[in-house]
């Protein structure tokens, strides 16, 4: 059985910017093991594997080396497979079931718009050795469900920090995102995204980091809505909006391959 296979840019408006990730699209439930060897095989910050499940999408998400809780990119890019395929109505939102919950996307003009929980950060000590991995002196740090933010003191700084990844790995949690108010073209705010403790040196966008992004932002810079870069060799654009205790992510999205995988999923006895 070969199963189809898209490549996306996410969080971009034109070919071979912001995040690519592959979306799987299944007949059914997969063999984890499955998911993970093809998710190490395309060899992405993401590949994401989804089938109908009643109404909505069921949804899981793969790194090269495990599978992760939430992840921004690769939920857009399933959205746009899905409505560029015409496997969803083009007016109408999907649910995907995950295991963040329930998250929605939808259309607004040319701009996917997705609802996610937000994981506001706690301020917290720095781990040992996490400034000096970063190569520079936090202004502030915080813990967030997944992640650490560390404040730089620039959106110059942030952009060109050359952290040391294989120090960053034992820090501990999912990730690391480096941030500061401001940014090129009027951006609110600048960040990098590093998890190599996942599989992932450096993320070139991260949808999910801006689920803790929004909460700190939004409150110190005094609006509901930012435009965020991030600032990665790719780079490419999220908006966030905060919604109490939920945050809109939105950003377009490019397909840039299409094919179908030749080794499918194992059959399942039974």
């Amino acid at each position: 059985m070969t199963v189809p296979l898209v490549q996306v840019d996410a969080f971009a408006d034109r070919p071979f910017a912001g995040n690519p990730a592959a979306v799987c699209l299944l007949e059914g439930p997969a063999d984890e093991a499955w998911m993970q060897a093809v998710a190490a095989e395309m060899n992405l910050s993401e590949t994401a594997f989804l089938h109908r499940d009643g109404t909505g999408y069921a949804l899981r998400w793969f790194t090269p080396v495990a599978e992760v809780a939430l992840c921004g990119h690769a939920t857009l890019a399933s959205a746009h497979a899905l409505w560029e395929r015409g496997r969803a109505a083009a007016g109408r939102p999907i649910d995907f079931g995950t295991l963040s919950g329930v998250l929605t996307a939808w259309r607004d003009g040319d701009s996917i718009v997705m609802d996610f929980p937000a994981t506001p950060a706690e301020a917290a000590d720095a781990p040992a050795g996490l400034g000096e991995a970063l190569g520079l002196v936090p202004r502030w740090t915080g813990r967030s469900r997944f992640d650490w933010l560390v404040e730089a003191a620039s959106p110059e700084e942030v952009a060109g920090a050359r952290p040391d990844i294989a120090a960053l790995a034992a820090v501990g949690g999912r990730g690391v995102i480096l941030t500061a108010a401001g940014g090129r073209d009027g951006a609110d705010v600048t960040s990098r995204y590093f998890a190599p403790a996942f599989g992932i040196p450096e993320d070139p966008v991260t949808g999910s980091a801006h689920c803790a992004l929004g909460p700190l932002w939004a409150g110190r810079l005094g609006r509901e809505r930012l435009v965020c870069h991030q600032a990665s060799a790719r780079g490419g654009t999220v908006g966030v909006q905060l919604r109490g205790d939920r945050v809109l992510l939105s950003g377009r999205a490019v397909t840039v391959l299409e094919g179908r995988l030749a080794a499918g999923p194992p059959r399942r006895s039974g």
